[in-house]
């Protein structure tokens, strides 16, 4: 996985580039310059290919399943980035689109969207099937985050 996301420091408005790869590890991102936690981290994108890397991340993840044509999936989306965001050290949030990544869409039986999987060491404990509000989906992470 090459992608990198760049992130401006809230402390030093540093702009730090961050590489997915460190996401994925569940490495905690620091700005550069002033070495304070970054906030404003987005869900890391995966696909057919890279899907393999978040079974074996070390921290929970959340994965969005979305499609770009859903209109509830876009409605969700900002409550995601914001737990990306916000929970980022402690889940991994990660966002799928069903229509170009069949493959694992169909793996974990995607049948309506957005889908929220909860996974944790590498297998599915939770599900969250259509648009929900934050709190909803915080008291379903809940158990991972313990």
């Amino acid at each position: 996985m090459s992608d990198a996301q760049l992130i401006r420091c809230q402390n030093c408005s540093a702009l730090n580039r961050v590489p997915a790869e460190k996401l994925l590890r569940g490495s905690k991102a620091v700005c550069g310059r002033c070495k304070k936690p970054l906030t404003g981290i987005q869900p890391v994108t995966v696909t057919d290919a890279t899907f393999s890397a978040l079974e074996a991340a070390p921290l929970p993840v959340l994965v969005d399943v979305w499609a770009p044509w859903c209109g509830p999936c876009r409605q969700l989306a900002p409550v995601v980035e914001q737990l990306a965001s916000e929970l980022a050290g402690r889940v991994l949030v990660a966002k799928l689109n069903c229509d170009e990544n069949p493959v694992t869409a169909g793996r974990f039986g995607i049948q309506g969207i957005p889908a929220l999987l909860i996974l944790q060491n590498g297998r599915e404990v939770d599900r969250i099937i259509g648009v929900q509000p934050k709190t909803e989906i915080l008291r379903h992470l809940m158990p991972v985050l313990t």
